[in-house]
């Protein structure tokens, strides 16, 4: 009598679970009217269909691994759908002008962001802490997904 192979690790190495987190990615970026639910289902989709192909039972810890999976291949397309418009249209130093005459004109430091914001590197800086705080976002509710993901499926 063999005993069954023993379940592949959750990481980039393993193709199943690339192919399903890039899956899960692409849809919940396509349906991205919805943009806080779809990353948290994005996670518990990619731990639902990782359960579904392989037969595995994920534990809360490998559910939010594969939820974090998840999150990092679909980042770059809400990367590129976020930046893209952003730097043909220069909406983003208009809009954060826009914000920062709304205090008060004297203070100096008001001042300052506001010559920081119309500048290039500027822009880059906001851009690039923007671009970070999204990464975070992304991922952390991927990886809370997965963990839901996990509890729920794991019940079965």
């Amino acid at each position: 009598m063999s005993t069954p192979p023993a379940p592949q690790a959750l990481n980039f190495r393993n193709p199943i679970a690339v192919r399903i987190a890039l899956l899960v990615g692409v849809v919940a970026t396509v349906l991205g009217f919805i943009p806080l639910l779809n990353w948290l289902a994005a996670g518990f989709f990619a731990v639902y269909f990782y359960r579904r192909k392989t037969g595995s039972l994920l534990k809360v810890g490998a559910g939010a691994r594969m939820g974090w999976i998840t999150g990092v291949l679909m980042f770059p397309m809400w990367a590129a759908i976020f930046t893209l418009p952003e730097v043909f249209s220069g909406h983003l130093g208009t809009m954060m002008q826009e914000q920062l005459k709304r205090w008060p004109a004297q203070d100096p430091a008001v001042q300052q962001a506001i010559t920081m914001f119309t500048s290039g590197p500027g822009l880059a800086f906001l851009l690039v802490c923007s671009l970070a705080f999204l990464f975070v976002v992304i991922t952390c509710l991927s990886i809370a997904g997965g963990a839901l993901g996990a509890k729920v499926v794991g019940r079965g």
